[in-house]
């Protein structure tokens, strides 16, 4: 295809005079031409015959149809050679004609196409096309008006003329050929003067040569035409009638009418000809088509001389009238749009529009009434360009309709609805037109007799209400509308007749709308529901119209779309249902189906309209054979109503709706629920459908084709979590019953349409464009039924009987009527390039499931590799290899049954792996390079049986042939190979190697075996380290190769081969040699190579890089290259992070346009996205991220930071994805790199100055939900590991903990700041840990009091800013502390919460995999017992969390309560500076958010962190799983650390808050008496427990050093109880408060 401009320009200028001359370039016969033919010598002799008959059979120039015929067998012939010999003298004529044709029109559709686009400012070719239409101007129409002519004068060829290949049928096809040329070139006229004006001479021409030719309907071949050609016909008469009607340019004479100018107008100086189309017009009066012609002469003639000859515009205005003018002009515009919305619908449109604006300005009195003039005004106004036009004038030209429908409504609802629907075109629209409805301030009403509470004046203009009245006789309560007393109508039209009567009543319609509905269900049962159906049904297609154009608009119309189930229920279940409205009803549903499936399916269960199981679901069997299965209303009114009638609008309807709810995602309940709605299109409609009587062309298709939508959908549901055992679900149901009943030979019969029916059909066609028309509703309903088939095949359950389905597509029919045939053919087809896409797919999916002949050819293949035999014959190396490479398909494919009779040979694997033992020619001398494909497929078979068969199952020999292969080094031998063939192709890069495929192969296989010897060493004996480092710095070396020369795309694929393979042996072995130098040089020139080719390759050597760095740090070690290194990184960084800028702001522009749509394709993956998890980019900050923790002091970074602008793009890039919720993982690593920098003096000031806090601050509010009620919805329970928003969050909380504890005094505005901004969700989360006890809720509530802890060393700036939210977070954090408490006291009830919160037991990805064969009950005694285990360390994994939460929040309490030593010593301190934090109650903590905080809450906590400290000291118990027997000693270790930090802060905030409450003066002395006491108990008690547990010995605090020591000298290890600081100052507290 041609792209660039200056192509398309060259292209243009070479073929525009044939463009220009259209079909007059191709030639008559003659003798001279027949002569040169005969002539030419090169052109071979039997060519030259078939040309000449060829010549004779379309009456074509001799010489052009030797052209055509090569052309003809170089691009369209579909058969051999052979074939060519044997069928010349039949169907190859047929065919040769039909391309012929196709050229003919292609011609006209280029010029048709440059008249589309010349204007267009988006077309990117619009200069090159306005060029070649600027000379084409010329002449053009002289040309294509006289190819008209000639072609409606034509004379019929017959086989006297033409031969005797001059059929019945090819004379048909002439002439449907005749016809379409014809309507091409009227429509190319039409769109030429809709931009040009035509002179008044012209059309005199054109009018006479319409009314020679009866505008179409008067062919000279007529008696040819047939009911299949009607369309066409009509299309000629449309655009005949069209083109006289732009040649008086209306809308020009409008503007002059307007501006008082008429003289400007063209047809002013022209009198001569008005005389003549007078007279010519007046003949006019028997062909619809002539109506608009007249009716706009009218207006011309009306306009440029109102006083002359009035009788005959009258005459003329009459006779267009009778002709049925407006309901003419709805028909052709629904007839031209039905193509789709192409140039010549709209370009039609537009002109119709000034047409009718004008007629009704001129003659308003006499349309704004007629039925069809709004039809006609409807059909224009659905251009949704008009319609913005029309709302920008409302009150000019069709605003008169619209004033005139308002003035009967609501006596009439209809046609200010109508209207109003087509208006409905865009969102700005809906607001419009919602408004409109909502403000109505006129009420129109009919009677047939005057009313007795009216009173009126003499003149019975005015009427006056005397009480109030309800407009509608609806129960109380209901809504209503009502009339006031006093209210004044103006009596528009009265009489004997009746009364026509507007009320000046201000409501809104739809107020009046729900009114109405109300009404239809009150009446449903009697002889009035026709009428209010039709009432009800224009105010349905509205609703439809405005909630499919702005979604936002639904809540407005809750009052209307609520009350559609119970309209669905009420009207399906009558006996003679109106089938219209129900059809719109469910439609409305499908567009609500499409934001919430959930809703809709809940509310549609009910109504008994969808079909319905009586019994529960159990089997496949039993939903097969349908029983007790009932089609509700909707499969009643199918057999009943629809099938009788021929007509299907409800049926189109529900198979849309159902295919929304199947798309919604719904939960497998509900998909159960729609199974007996998917078995009734599986069994009664998708084997039956194709019979069913209909009444319209077309339908018959589009029900084929939303069938198939609907399965394909079933079929792309992701199997979620579905209990595929037990009952069926959708999607089993589907694939079986496509495998294994009729439906599944419906789809056949589909795919069995063949490439020549879609041509024939697409031929018919009036116009090639447009998507709508019957030829692409077709090719689409085939592209659906190849998808559906390749997916059937792809998903159903391995079983060893072949499918119905399966036979059906690999039979052979009789007399060559094959189907794969059919299929195969469709790589012909040109229209759309997916369907023979996917029919190469089908016949790639038959091919693998059907190998013919498995058995055949084994013994051969095996003879042809035993080496045994290679002594007494030679095998040729081409031989050799086609026999393995036959092996390894059967291993790629899983042949199981074939490879088990293989594998079990004697001497087939030793055999089998002599190539390797050999040694190969070095690679500048290898001259058979079909031996390298050799060992590649002995490679790649041993690679998969390796990989698929468990170690110990593996055959005896292969294992003893992997022991010699080890052994012989041949791990060594192939390792130095490869890098040798790397470094070949690398250093003849400049010519490039004759055997790179082959080269490539190996290389490939060579790398899966190497990336299996890490994970399968035990199997493949690679388990000695000089080994690993050899086989590893070949891979470096070869790697350093392919990616450090010029780069050439061999090298660059082979360096990318040897990258990756390079990263998984860094992160299996997990120790590499000092390689950063190779590395970064590495880098280096993939950083200088060309962007695109390297995308991947340079994530591969980041990657790289991070692993060493991490095996390094592990280590430890200095870093020579990190200065280069810094660099490179932070440019890729900065380059990435602004890219990724550009493409967030394009992807925000196109907003919600780009939906991904469902694709047909089974094999081609997606479109890759910017944000990937191992993206350049994020790959980039992850090794920044490294660096900077190698650079601690910042002796580098520093520098390259100054530098490098590296820190502004990445917070513009980090503050623009936050907003637009982008970009999660590039955020993500982007806050990485941030934290490490923030944990060094320098690196904390640089992100601060950087303004980190305007970056996260505000953006971040928009990655997560705060809900209204307080409750905890917005808390994820996914797990913390994987990416998700609220991990994000997490990542900024800990980086403002980060940068605070780092700087100080220097940040707490901007931390305030934060806090302030995120107040709602930080009070939220400490709250959520009562209800959420996931582990990712928990790291939430850690991050936050981290931060919370940091900002309380700052409680005076914090209670001078934001007094009140310090308040509500030292209540929170109280009641936080409680929660914990709580919950590690009893596990019980936190394992009963964490079953009942999370659904189920555990996260799945904890279980233990469990798809193993039926086990014995031992076995699952012992499954049983690893589920437990593994429960507990979930269990243990939350008690963690909560202990940490537990000691952050109350050490973070410690900084809101007075310093013990202080407020023990010193009696002047001010109390009133601290709040009172515990009530005074000695009460144990409850789950009850109304129990406060107590002195008891603080006593439990130091119980429960005693007990646990306790429980660590036993021993493992044998039954029961204890702590110790599910932790490591390091963890205990630090488990045991955390428990006494929880202790001390605990006792601090305990003493502290006691001895505030004893110098209280406004507590009693009475209060204060029993504090003491209990007190002195509890305390006493607690502290004899802790000094026996001392005496055993226990690790201290890890924050002893920030307590008040009693002490001058440090404790000593082992020394007597009570030298524990702590334990000190509590022993001091207790005889405080007994003295």
């Amino acid at each position: 295809a041609l792209r660039e401009p200056a192509q398309i320009e060259a292209e243009l200028d070479r073929h525009w005079d044939r463009l220009h001359q259209g079909l007059s370039y191709y030639k008559s016969p003659s003798s001279s031409s027949a002569g040169k033919v005969k002539e030419n010598k090169d052109v071979a002799q039997p060519l030259k015959d078939f040309g000449l008959r060829i010549s004779k059979l379309l009456g074509l120039d001799e010489q052009q149809s030797v052209q055509l015929l090569q052309c003809y067998l170089q691009e369209d012939y579909r058969g051999t050679r052979d074939s060519l010999k044997v069928f010349v003298l039949t169907w190859i004529y047929s065919e040769i004609a039909d391309y012929y044709y196709e050229e003919r029109m292609c011609l006209l559709r280029c010029v048709l196409l440059l008249l589309t686009y010349f204007q267009d400012e988006r077309h990117p070719y619009r200069a090159e096309y306005c060029n070649c239409v600027t000379k084409l101007e010329k002449d053009l129409v002289t040309n294509y008006q006289s190819q008209f002519k000639n072609l409606f004068k034509a004379e019929a060829p017959t086989w006297e003329t033409h031969g005797n290949l001059m059929t019945e049928r090819q004379v048909s096809r002439w002439f449907l050929q005749c016809l379409r040329e014809q309507s091409l070139l009227l429509e190319i006229i039409f769109l030429y003067y809709a931009y040009f004006e035509m002179s008044p001479s012209d059309l005199l021409s054109f009018t006479n040569m319409f009314k020679e030719q009866g505008f179409g309907l008067r062919q000279t071949n007529r008696h040819l035409v047939d009911k299949s050609m009607d369309a066409l016909v009509d299309r000629i008469g449309h655009l005949s009638s069209l083109i006289l009607v732009e040649g008086m340019d209306i809308d020009f004479l409008h503007k002059c009418a307007l501006e008082d100018c008429t003289e400007q107008h063209q047809f002013s100086t022209a009198p001569d000809v008005i005389k003549e189309m007078d007279q010519l017009l007046q003949t006019f009066g028997d062909i619809p088509h002539q109506g608009p012609v007249l009716l706009a002469w009218v207006l011309l003639r009306h306009t440029l001389r109102p006083d002359e000859s009035s009788p005959v515009i009258r005459r003329i205005g009459n006779t267009a009238l009778q002709l049925g003018v407006f309901k003419y002009l709805s028909t052709m515009l629904k007839a031209l749009g039905a193509s789709g919305n192409n140039c010549t619908a709209s370009t039609a449109k537009m002109c119709i529009y000034g047409l009718l604006s004008f007629v009704i300005t001129s003659f308003e009195e006499e349309t704004t009434q007629c039925s069809h003039l709004i039809d006609a005004a409807c059909e224009v106004l659905s251009a949704p360009s008009l319609a913005e036009i029309f709302w920008e004038m409302p009150n000019m030209g069709l605003g008169m309709i619209l004033d005139s429908a308002v003035g009967m409504f609501p006596h009439k609802i209809g046609p200010l609805l109508q209207l109003l629907t087509a208006l409905l075109s865009n969102k700005s629209t809906v607001k419009k037109v919602y408004n409109f409805l909502d403000k109505m301030s006129f009420y129109t009403q009919v009677y047939k007799h005057k009313p007795n509470d009216i009173i009126s004046k003499d003149d019975e203009t005015l009427w006056r209400r005397q009480t109030p009245k309800l407009l509608y006789p609806l129960g109380t309560g209901q809504t209503n509308l009502w009339i006031p007393q006093g209210v004044l109508g103006q009596v528009m039209i009265g009489g004997e007749q009746g009364y026509v009567v507007r009320w000046d009543y201000s409501y809104s319609s739809w107020t009046l709308f729900t009114c109405e509905v109300e009404m239809l269900l009150h009446v449903v049962s009697t002889a009035d529901v026709l009428a209010h159906c039709a009432r009800v049904k224009p105010i349905l297609d509205l609703v439809h119209k405005i909630i499919s154009t702005d979604w936002t608009v639904s809540d407005c119309l809750l009052p209307l779309t609520s009350r559609i189930y119970m309209l669905l229920q009420r009207l399906t279940s009558v006996i003679n249902p109106p089938v219209d409205v129900i059809a719109s009803c469910v439609n409305c549903l499908s567009v609500l189906a499409a934001r919430m499936p959930g809703k809709v399916w809940s509310s549609l269960h009910h109504t008994g309209f969808l079909p319905f199981a009586s019994n529960p679901l159990t089997s496949m069997a039993q939903c097969i054979s349908a029983e007790g299965m009932k089609a509700g209303n909707y499969g009643n009114l199918l057999v009943q109503i629809e099938q009788p009638r021929g007509e299907y609008a409800v049926t189109i309807a529900f198979l849309r709706l159902i295919t929304t709810l199947v798309k919604g995602q719904l939960g497998s309940t509900q998909n159960k629920g729609l199974i007996p709605c998917v078995l009734l299109v599986l069994k009664e409609m998708l084997p039956t459908y194709h019979k069913w009587r209909y009444n319209t062309y077309g339908v018959r298709e589009r029900i084929g084709c939303l069938i198939l939508e609907l399965i394909h959908a079933i079929l792309n549901l992701s199997p979620e979590g579905e209990d595929q055992g037990s009952t069926p679900t959708l999607q089993s149901l589907c694939i079986y019953s496509l495998a294994n009943t009729e439906a599944g030979q419906a789809v056949v019969n589909i795919m069995g349409v063949g490439v020549d029916t879609i041509d024939v059909v697409l031929a018919a066609q009036p116009t090639s464009g447009g998507s709508e028309g019957p030829g692409q509703i077709l090719i689409q309903t085939v592209k659906l039924a190849f998808s559906v088939t390749n997916n059937v095949i792809r998903l159903k359950p391995p079983s060893d009987v072949v499918s119905p389905l399966e036979q059906a597509l690999t039979q052979h029919g009789g007399h060559g009527n094959n189907l794969i045939v059919v299929l195969a053919k469709y790589i012909y087809h040109k229209h759309d390039p997916a369907l023979p896409r996917l029919a190469i797919q089908l016949l790639k999916r038959l091919a693998t499931e059907f190998l013919l002949g498995e058995w055949s050819c084994l013994h051969v293949v095996l003879d042809l590799i035993d080496s045994k035999q290679q002594g007494k014959y030679w095998c040729p190396p081409l031989l050799h290899r086609a026999a393995l490479a036959f092996l390894l398909a059967l291993w790629q494919d899983r042949r199981d049954s074939a490879i088990s009779v293989l594998r079990k040979k004697e001497k087939f694997w030793e055999n089998l792996t002599t190539p390797l033992f050999g040694t190969l020619t070095p690679p500048s001398e290898t001259a058979e390079p079909c031996v390298l494909e050799t060992c590649a497929f002995v490679m790649k078979i041993l690679g998969l049986e390796i990989y698929y068969v468990v170690s110990g199952s593996l055959e005896q020999s292969l294992k003893d042939g992997l022991q010699k292969f080890s052994n012989g080094r041949r791990y060594e031998y192939w390792s130095q190979y490869v890098k040798s063939l790397v470094c070949h192709v690398a250093e003849t890069e400049e010519d490039g190697i004759s055997y790179f495929a082959e080269a490539q192969l190996l290389i490939s296989a060579w790398r899966m075996l190497l990336i299996l010897s890490t994970t399968h060493s035990d199997v493949m004996h690679v388990t000695e380290d000089s080994t690993k480092l050899k086989l590893f710095m070949d891979v470096l070396d070869g790697t350093k190769a392919a990616l450090t020369t010029p780069t050439s795309v061999p090298c660059l694929r082979l360096g990318s081969m040897m990258a990756t393979l390079l990263l998984i042996l860094l992160k299996q072995w997990k120790r590499s040699p000092d390689i950063l130098c190779p590395l970064s040089l590495i880098l280096e020139c993939v950083l200088q190579a060309d962007q695109q080719m390297m995308e991947r390759t340079k994530a591969k050597i980041f990657s790289a890089l991070i692993s060493v760095l991490q095996i390094q740090g592990l280590n430890g070690g200095e870093i020579s290259q990190l200065p280069q290194l810094l660099l490179s990184v932070c440019e890729t960084v900065k380059d990435e992070a602004l890219a990724l800028i550009d493409n967030t702001r394009h992807m925000n522009q196109m907003g919600d346009t780009v939906e991904d749509e469902d694709s047909m394709e089974t094999d081609s993956p997606r479109g890759q996205q910017k944000d990937q998890r191992d993206g350049v980019c994020v790959l980039a900050l992850h090794l920044a991220k490294e660096l900077c923790r190698s650079d601690e002091d910042g002796e580098h970074w520093v520098s390259v930071m100054r530098n490098v602008p590296v820190l502004p793009s990445v917070l513009s890039a980090v503050e623009l994805s936050l907003r637009s919720k982008h970009n999660l993982y590039f955020t993500e690593a982007a806050l990485h790199l941030l934290l490490t920098l923030a944990r060094t003096p320098q690196g904390a000031a640089a992100v601060a100055g950087a303004g980190v806090i305007q970056t996260i601050c505000l953006p971040l509010l928009s990655v997560y939900e705060v809900s209204s009620n307080g409750t905890s919805q917005g808390f994820s329970r996914k797990s913390q590991d994987s990416a998700c928003w609220p991990g994000v969050y997490r990542l900024c909380m800990s980086l403002m903990e980060s940068l605070l504890k780092t700087l100080r005094y220097n940040f707490i505005n901007e931390a305030l700041d934060f806090v302030g901004v995120h107040q709602e969700r930080i009070l939220q989360c400490l709250n959520a840990v009562r209800t959420v006890q996931s582990l990712a809720c928990l790291d939430e509530a850690d991050h936050t009091v981290g931060f919370l802890l940091q900002l309380s060393s700052f409680c005076k700036e914090w209670q001078f800013h934001l007094p009140k939210l310090l308040r509500d977070i030292q209540v929170n954090l109280c009641y936080l502390c409680q929660t914990c408490t709580y919950l590690l006291h009893s596990k019980k009830m936190l394992h009963h919460y964490l079953q009942a919160k999370n659904g189920e037991t555990l996260p799945p990805a904890a279980l233990p995999k469990t798809n193993r064969p039926p086990q014995t009950p031992s076995k699952e005694a012992a499954s049983g017992g690893e589920r437990e285990e593994v429960e507990q360390k979930a269990l243990l994994a939350v008690q963690c969390s909560l202990l940490k939460i537990l000691s952050k929040t109350l050490a973070t309490l410690q900084h809101f309560t007075p310093d013990c030593c202080q407020i023990l010593l010193d009696q002047c301190m001010d109390l009133a500076e601290y709040r009172t934090l515990f009530v005074l109650s000695f009460t144990t903590p409850a789950f009850d958010p109304d129990v406060a905080p107590s002195f008891g809450t603080l006593l439990a906590t130091i119980n429960v962190a005693l007990s646990m400290l306790s429980e660590m000291e036993k021993k493992k118990e044998p039954v029961s799983l204890s702590i110790v027997s599910l932790a490591s000693s390091e963890e205990i270790q630090a488990l045991k650390s955390l428990l006494i930090f929880t202790m001390e802060n605990c006792f601090y905030v305990l003493i502290s808050q006691a001895v505030r409450c004893l110098k209280d003066p406004t507590i009693l002395p009475r209060d204060k008496q029993r504090l003491k006491q209990e007190l002195s108990s509890e305390l006493s008690t607690l502290l004899s427990s802790l000094s026996r547990h001392f005496r055993r010995g226990s690790p201290s605090s890890p924050a002893s050093g920030i307590l008040p020591s009693t002490q001058s000298k440090p404790p000593t290890p082992g020394s007597k109880e009570g030298q524990e600081p702590f334990i000190q100052l509590v022993q001091a507290f207790v005889r405080l408060v007994q003295r």
